[in-house]
């Protein structure tokens, strides 16, 4: 296998923001936030507003996330310009 063409696979912690909850798993994202684990030791923090903790199939609840504007900044910024 060739050297030095695979990203680096690393632990690195999901916080689901809607529901709080967190686990460690091993990812190829980058991200420059960090955070505590339960060890003690610092890992790689990668924010998701839907997990299974919190998606509606899941769960058998509905909740409402909070994706507004997105679209609109999506328009405005790839507008063709008249």
């Amino acid at each position: 296998m060739r050297k030095n063409i695979h990203p680096a696979y690393k632990e690195v912690v999901f916080w689901d923001t809607s529901s709080g909850f967190k686990f460690l798993t091993c990812s190829t994202i980058h991200t420059k936030d960090t955070i505590q684990w339960e060890d003690g030791k610092e890992y790689p923090l990668i924010k998701v507003e839907i997990s299974a903790a919190s998606h509606p199939f899941y769960t058998g609840k509905k909740i409402f996330v909070d994706t507004a504007g997105r679209v609109e900044k999506f328009q405005q910024k790839y507008r063709k310009n008249k």
